[in-house]
């Protein structure tokens, strides 16, 4: 193999920067979606950044001019806003790696204008609404695991729970007596969750007739006694909100969204609510007020004779 073969399959001084950022990423236990999104975006850096030039500059190289001809470029893709954010978002969090490892001085990428996101309210299931789907799920025949996936819906929208930390429950994580669970949120961090009367009954109706592989800790499992994925809980959220409620709109966090609505519209403090869901910024739960209010505002819309 020549030397310019080697050298051509050497990766670049970037690459090796992302390279080490997603391994310390990785050790801060982010979810694989995360390490994934977050992978996908500065492979897209590092190829845009390098057609700009006849080959990959190295990260103190990059300066402002060159992070906005490359900003410039995925306006010009027509991305959502969203999309643009969190692209920026990881560049941004890239450089602070980089910063703190004393690669390049300063993080030039703090001063990357983006666009605002849109204020989308959530469309939110009604309190009727979730207990119908969750009842006629309960009263359905015919299938083979009824128990588990009545179980599954019961806590999503009994507990909250984001559908990763659904998948990542164990056994032990289950106080039966006390009616808690122990959860792991994003970045692992736990907390503590309520388990209410109807999930609490729902997981033990389906418990003597989990069948796990050895060793398998999972609360739920697939048809192997493996644990559930994923993406199977949301195929069986789909199936079971398109054949009952007739709406495959219907997902995992649509129950999340629920619960936090209705504990709202309840008269729940935001602060407790944002415990409840592991928020880690309270701007984050507000989302959920302006939910509320929406629904106020429809309320007002068709019952005030001067709406």
């Amino acid at each position: 193999m020549s030397d310019s073969d080697a050298g051509a399959r050497r990766p670049s001084p970037l690459q090796e920067q992302i390279s080490r950022f997603l391994e310390s990423r990785r050790r801060e236990n982010l979810s694989e979606h995360t390490l994934r999104a977050y992978a996908s975006d500065l492979r897209q850096f590092h190829d845009s950044i390098s057609a700009l030039d006849s080959a990959p500059p190295a990260p103190e190289k990059i300066d402002l001019l060159t992070l906005r001809r490359w900003l410039a470029g995925l306006y010009h893709q027509n991305l959502s806003p969203v999309s643009l954010r969190r692209k920026v978002a990881a560049v941004r969090s890239f450089y602070r790696f980089m910063v703190r490892e004393n690669v390049v001085p300063i993080n030039t990428a703090r001063l990357l204008g983006t666009p605002k996101a849109p204020q989308t309210v959530p469309r939110v299931m009604t309190a009727e609404q979730a207990s119908n789907l969750l009842d006629s799920t309960a009263a359905s025949e015919g299938r083979r695991q009824l128990a588990r996936d009545v179980a599954i819906l019961e806590m999503l929208y009994g507990c909250g729970l984001r559908v990763s930390e659904l998948t990542g429950l164990n056994l032990d994580d289950i106080d039966f007596a006390g009616r808690w669970l122990l959860v792991r949120g994003k970045g692992r961090k736990e907390r503590q969750v309520p388990c209410p009367s109807q999930a609490s009954a729902a997981l033990e109706r389906y418990l003597p007739e989990r069948r796990p592989v050895p060793q398998e800790k999972a609360v739920f499992l697939n048809r192997r006694g493996a644990r559930l994925t994923v993406r199977s809980i949301r195929n069986i959220v789909k199936f079971y909100a398109t054949l009952l409620a007739g709406d495959a709109s219907i997902h995992p966090h649509s129950f999340r969204h629920a619960y936090a609505t209705h504990l709202l519209s309840d008269g729940a403090e935001l602060r407790s609510i944002q415990e409840l869901l592991g928020h880690a910024r309270l701007s984050t739960t507000q989302k959920y007020t302006k939910v509320s209010l929406s629904d106020l505002m429809a309320v007002y819309d068709r019952s005030h004779p001067k709406a």
